[in-house]
C-alpha cells in the first residue's frame, strides 16, 4: 500500500452485511495511522501560506481569495474536500459576476493549498480541478500621450513613484518584482528578477531611461524602489488617473505598464518567443494574447503570394 494513501476502514456487523462505522486514516512517514481531523481553508492557509507563497502582491491576492472561498463554503469545516463543494464554490463565484479568468486564478490558489494539505495528511481526498475556458479579451495598454500625462501627474506627487513607473513600463516587470529588486540584482545594463510569479528568475536589459530611473535612487536603501509602500503607490496612481480623465477606465491599473511594455515589443516587430522570455511567461499561450498587435507584419506576405501565383 502506498504511504500517505487515504483509505476507509470498515467493520461489518455480525451478519457480515452492513458497515457499522467508517474511519478516515492515512499512513504517515513513520507507518503509523493518523486520523484526518476537520480543518478549514483559513486554518490551512495559516499553516501553509508562508511556505507556498512569497510575500508580495500575489500573496496579498491569494490571502483575499482564500478568505473569500472560506466564507462561501456552506460548511467551512471539512476533512474531505468533495467535488460537490468545488462545484458549489464555482457556481457562487459565477453568480457574483466573476469571469472565468478570475475563477481560474482563485481555483489555482485553492488547488495549490489543498494539494499541500493532502500531501501533509490534513485533507482526506481532493476533487478534480478543471480550468474554465477563458475568452481572449481586450488588452488595454497606454499610448504615448496617456503615458506622458499619467507619469507627469504621478511625478507631481512623488518623483520616486514616477521613476518606478518608468522602470516598470520599460522592463515589463510586475509590481512586486520591481519592489523586491535589490542593488545586487542590478548592473549598469541589466536587471535580474529572482522573486517572480512563475518561480523562475529572468534578466532583462535596461533602456537608457530605466537605468536613469534606477540611478537616481538612494543606494543606502536595500533596493532602488524598496521604500515604496504598495498601497500608497496605488492610491497615488488612482488619484493621478482621475486627474487626467481616465478615472472611468477600470483597466488603467499599475499592471497596465506590463501590458504596455509587451504591446510595444510586439508592435515593434519583436518575435513572440522573445517577448515570452522578456516577460517571463511560463507558457507561450500567455504571450499570444499580444500576437494580434503584430498583424501589420502580414503585408510582407502579399508579394510572396503574388509571385507564387504568377509562377515566378
Amino acid at each position: 500500500m502506498n504511504p500517505m494513501e487515504a483509505n476507509t476502514l470498515q467493520t461489518l456487523g455480525g451478519n457480515g452485511q452492513v458497515p457499522v462505522y467508517s474511519v478516515h486514516y492515512q499512513y504517515n512517514s513513520t507507518n503509523k495511522f493518523a486520523e484526518v481531523r476537520e480543518t478549514s481553508l483559513q486554518a490551512l492557509f495559516e499553516k501553509y501560506g508562508d511556505i507556498l507563497w512569497l510575500n508580495g502582491s500575489h500573496k496579498y491576492n491569494v490571502t483575499n481569495f482564500i478568505g473569500e472561498l472560506h466564507d462561501l463554503l456552506d460548511f467551512p469545516k471539512f476533512s474531505t474536500f468533495s467535488q460537490e463543494m468545488l462545484d458549489a464554490l464555482i457556481g457562487k463565484l459565477r453568480k457574483r459576476g466573476n469571469s472565468n479568468a478570475t475563477i481560474n486564478r482563485k481555483m489555482a490558489a485553492l488547488s495549490k493549498l489543498l494539494r499541500k494539505a493532502n500531501k501533509m495528511g490534513d485533507v482526506y481526498s481532493l476533487p478534480e480541478f478543471k480550468r474554465q475556458k477563458e475568452n481572449a479579451g481586450r488588452i488595454r495598454f497606454l499610448d504615448h500621450d496617456e503615458e506622458s500625462a499619467l507619469f507627469s501627474q504621478i511625478r507631481s506627487h512623488s518623483d520616486l513613484y514616477s521613476r518606478f513607473c518608468i522602470f516598470l513600463v520599460d522592463t515589463g516587470a510586475r509590481l512586486s518584482e520591481g519592489l523586491d529588486l535589490r542593488w545586487g540584482d542590478l548592473t549598469d545594463t541589466r536587471a535580474t528578477f529572482w522573486v517572480t510569479k512563475s518561480g523562475r528568475s529572468r534578466s532583462v536589459p535596461l533602456t537608457r531611461r530605466a537605468a536613469l530611473a534606477i540611478a537616481a535612487s538612494d543606494r543606502r536603501k536595500p533596493g532602488p524602489f524598496s521604500d515604496i509602500d504598495q498601497q500608497r503607490f496605488r492610491t497615488a496612481w488612482h488619484q493621478a488617473k482621475e486627474v487626467i480623465g481616465l478615472g472611468h477606465d477600470k483597466d488603467v491599473v499599475p499592471h497596465i505598464l506590463r501590458h504596455t511594455c509587451a504591446s510595444r515589443l510586439v508592435q515593434g516587430g519583436i518575435d513572440i518567443r522573445r517577448v515570452q522570455m522578456w516577460l517571463g511567461h511560463q507558457t507561450l499561450s500567455m504571450t499570444m494574447r499580444y500576437a494580434h498587435l503584430a498583424s501589420h507584419d502580414l503585408e510582407m506576405c502579399v508579394p510572396i503570394l503574388e509571385r507564387a501565383s504568377a509562377g515566378r
